[in-house]
């Protein structure tokens, strides 16, 4: 559980992956429509996507 949690919190630790989850809250959105924001690469949001999925948030 502690393992858990710990993921969890790592994940929303950092302020992308936390407005990715803001912007997901609302509903789907395509990679490229999340990248926007950011100004970052679809690969980059792909690597937090995947952080997200491995903590189990989406």
């Amino acid at each position: 559980m502690k393992q858990d949690l710990s993921s969890v919190f790592a994940a929303l630790g950092d302020p992308t992956r936390l407005a990715i989850i803001q912007r997901l809250a609302e509903g789907e959105a395509s990679v490229q429509e999340l990248a926007e924001p950011f100004d970052i690469s679809g690969p980059a949001i792909s690597r937090h996507l995947k952080v997200l999925e491995q903590a189990g948030l989406i």
